[in-house]
């Protein structure tokens, strides 16, 4: 019996079907953590637009709280303005970023000329393949998430709705 060196085409079927099982076990796994990374970056945006909304507020008092999301940024050479503040980068005021959609809306509460509240929320551009989570936070510091039942469920964008949003864990 001559045998030559080398590997036989079963033994090569063989290694790839287990390659394949071992790729198959781990793709979810690398969607999901691509979803945690996103819904992480999102949480934290979130946060910091909120931080960006109180050094907005003391830096125009009689405006109050950014009117929406793309006056807390700007484009470089940034030159801070009242619609174009320079606090956040301009990736996130442009109003996506790591696969999320974000609004921020500052309103009168109270008969107040300026505006007293603000509204910040975000959810996944593509649902169940960049996020799952809803995010948003109010003047309260709070951030809140929803689990929607599915696509389709836009930015919280007054404090109403995301009042409504249970607490994030």
């Amino acid at each position: 019996m001559n045998r030559t060196k080398g590997f036989s085409l079963i033994e090569l079927l063989i290694v790839v079907a287990i390659i394949l099982i071992i790729a198959a076990m781990a793709i979810p796994n690398l969607l999901r953590a691509r979803i945690a990374a996103n819904e992480a970056s999102a949480a934290n945006s979130i946060r910091k637009i909120s931080t960006a909304e109180v050094a907005y507020s003391t830096t125009y008092p009689t405006i109050g709280y950014a009117l929406q999301l793309s006056h807390l940024g700007g484009t470089l050479p940034c030159t801070p303005a009242a619609t174009s503040a320079c606090i956040l980068d301009s990736v996130l005021s442009s109003g996506t970023k790591e696969g999320y959609q974000f609004v921020a809306v500052g309103v009168p509460t109270g008969g107040a000329s300026s505006n007293t509240a603000y509204t910040a929320g975000s959810a996944p551009v593509s649902y169940n393949v960049s996020g799952v989570r809803n995010f948003c936070m109010i003047t309260d510091g709070v951030l809140r998430s929803l689990n929607p039942a599915g696509p389709g469920t836009p930015p919280a964008n007054n404090v109403a709705t995301c009042q409504a949003y249970p607490t994030a864990q």
